[in-house]
């Protein structure tokens, strides 16, 4: 260790400042040779840019090793006058545009991005908030799209009635491309749940019609180009979406019907497979709206049936398929109960041809610069306000008497809106029913519907729901009569109503099937019978030939076997003949015309009930005879003498 040059090589000279340099001796001057390449393990070897003069007095510097730290040296120096300039503090337009040029150098990468970690992004965008600059556009459109995505992708049969309002609370016309697609691609992923994606594109096309068209386009298109490039896979997923769009009524049946004649004219097995998962969708909604062109449909199967060269397998399916619409598509409904959200007068149903000119606007799926870009959300915020029902937001700098005035206006707003909407009368009708149904006897049900309160001018409602309640039934129940009598002699309101509803159900009894009809028949029998409600309502019954139809001649009969049932032939027939009540027959017994007479007579008579037209048999007899009018007498004329041989 005491070996004087192993000591001076571990000694480091430190470097010489700028501008001076070691001379050094003639022996530094020579030439040093290159190290063995076999070096011996007790050799240490100098630190690099130093060595030893071979007198061992002095060390001696590299001149390039000099240069290269002193320009390292000054690198340094710029780099941290770089950052101290960094560290003051910049202007808001500064920060704006660093921020820009930074999130677009990402966005724009060759690679298509690079990941951010979410608490820079978010810091990042939050410095971007020009609503002008393409930048913040570009954010907007990039939450736009996953939050559509996001809604489609855990919408199901439970929640879609709260997916739905959050949908419409996105720009749905922005986005409306990023909404087909997203549904699209989603439902294709997973066949089973495609009812659920077909009622919330029925629920999106009540408010924004050019959405649900738009779809039907691109799934008419897609079925196209998988039709010609053969692609089965992406054939059924778009026939499936077509036909429950065709249930939920969005597009007409048919396009349902053209898709399954093309595939049906040159029958193969994978275009007979498609047909038959297709009538398997669509047939009951077909079966019901075009008969004809379901028969059509089924004919051709047959013939497919008994005609074609097909798999066995898929004959089997065509004979499923019978059996299917033999069982009228118990298994395989339209539209399930709980997917039923669209009303019938709020749908829109586009006529979509298959071989119609379709535009796809494949360019809404992309980013577009808007320069009114905030012109076209305030549009969208009022039209999503009046889809949801919302009202607008008071100006802050209002006074406190025109906040309070707005608030009043918004509140009548706000009422009006749940008028139409009927929601109070829906749970009205659905609380009367519900308690009708689960009382034992008709003691408890009076009782328990006495105490709802009914709102004022929905009076009328208890009576209707009653005797709805009382046609549903298979057959007639005495429970529905005598909750009928009783509330009738509790209030002189309830029974002034139940008249009126005999009027008005009179009136509408064609609307009504027969099992229905006879239902309604009997309960007003067992009112008119009980004395419930007045006789005098019959006044609305005219039986002649021009003012009766089919269905009010059934009921007429039922309500009469009703009351002979209760009150037999002779105290119906004092009844009848009651001088009180008399003027209020004149239209079942009519007497101002005889072949009026005449027809109530033989009506009366052929359901077995000629006794009581004893009155009319009278008046006819009494009826004077209408005297025949004589001819006139023949008087000779000047023609006739000219033309006589004598003459």
């Amino acid at each position: 260790m005491t070996d004087p040059v192993v000591l001076q090589s571990a000694v480091r000279v430190p470097t010489p400042p700028p501008g001076t340099s070691y001379s050094p001796n003639a022996s530094g001057s020579r030439k040093r040779s290159p190290p063995s390449r076999s070096p011996s393990p007790n050799r240490r070897r100098s630190p690099p840019g130093d060595s030893v003069r071979e007198d061992g007095d002095a060390p001696r510097i590299d001149p390039e090793r000099a240069i290269e730290r002193e320009r390292q040296l000054a690198e340094r120096v710029r780099q941290h006058e770089k950052q101290e300039a960094a560290r003051k503090p910049m202007t808001e337009e500064e920060k704006q545009a660093s921020a820009k040029a930074e999130y677009e150098k990402l966005l724009n990468m060759r690679s298509g991005g690079t990941y951010i970690p979410p608490a820079r992004l978010r810091a990042l965008q939050a410095q971007i908030t020009d609503k002008t600059s393409k930048e913040y556009q570009r954010m907007a459109w990039e939450a736009l799209k996953k939050s559509i995505n996001g809604l489609i992708n855990k919408v199901n049969v439970s929640n879609i009635k709260h997916i739905v309002p959050e949908l419409f609370g996105e720009n749905l016309v922005r986005g409306r491309g990023l909404f087909c697609r997203s549904i699209m691609k989603a439902q294709a992923a997973s066949l089973p749940f495609t009812p659920i994606y077909a009622a919330m594109a029925a629920i999106v096309n009540t408010k924004l019609p050019q959405v649900g068209e738009l779809l039907l386009n691109r799934l008419i298109v897609q079925f196209r180009k998988a039709f010609k490039r053969n692609d089965k896979a992406v054939c059924i997923s778009s026939t499936t979406f077509i036909a429950h769009l065709c249930n939920q009524q969005v597009v007409h049946e048919m396009l349902a019907a053209q898709i399954l004649l093309l595939l049906l004219h040159k029958p193969t097995d994978d275009s007979v497979e498609i047909a038959v998962g297709l009538t398997r969708e669509v047939g009951q909604h077909l079966e019901e709206m075009s008969g004809p062109i379901a028969l059509a449909v089924f004919d051709q199967f047959r013939n497919i049936l008994h005609e074609a060269d097909i798999d066995k397998r898929v004959q089997y399916m065509i004979e499923v398929l019978f059996q299917v619409r033999k069982d009228r598509y118990k298994d395989n409904p339209a539209i399930k109960d709980e997917l039923d959200l669209v009303e019938e007068e709020d749908q829109i149903t586009h006529r979509v041809g298959l071989d119609d000119e379709i535009e796809t606007q494949d360019t809404l799926n992309i980013f577009k610069y808007d320069p009114q870009w905030e012109e076209h959300e305030e549009a969208y915020k009022k039209l999503k306000a009046e889809i949801l029902g919302e009202g607008s937001d008071d100006e802050e700098d209002e006074d406190e008497t025109d906040e309070s005035s707005d608030e009043e206006a918004e509140e009548e707003r706000q009422m009006d809106i749940k008028d139409q909407s009927n929601t109070d009368l829906v749970n009205l009708r659905r609380t009367i029913y519900l308690t009708i149904m689960s009382s034992i006897d008709f003691e408890e049900c009076c009782h328990k519907l006495m105490k709802i309160s009914l709102p004022p001018g929905l009076e009328p409602e208890l009576p209707s729901m009653i005797i709805e309640c009382c046609s549903q039934e298979r057959t007639y129940s005495k429970f529905y009569g005598l909750i009928g009598e009783r509330f009738s002699k509790i209030n002189r309101l309830w029974c002034d109503l139940f008249e009126a509803a005999f009027a008005k159900y009179y009136d509408t009894i064609h609307r009504f099937e027969t099992n229905k009809l006879r239902n309604i028949a009997r309960f007003f029998g067992h009112m008119f019978s009980t004395d419930a409600i007045g006789w005098h309502v019959m006044s609305v019954i005219h039986l002649n030939e021009e003012e009766t139809t089919s269905s009010s001649r059934i009921f007429i009969k039922i309500l009469f076997q009703d009351l002979g049932e209760h009150l037999g032939l002779q105290k119906l027939q004092e009844r009848m003949r009651d001088e009180i009540l008399r003027p209020s027959f004149e239209g079942l017994f009519p007497t101002d015309n005889p072949r009026n007479t005449r027809f109530s007579i033989n009506y009366f008579t052929s359901i077995g009930f000629g006794i009581l037209t004893e009155d009319m048999r009278e008046h006819l007899k009494n009826l004077p005879k209408p005297t025949v009018p004589a001819l006139p007498a023949r008087d000779a004329t000047p023609e006739s003498d000219a033309e006589s041989p004598g003459r």
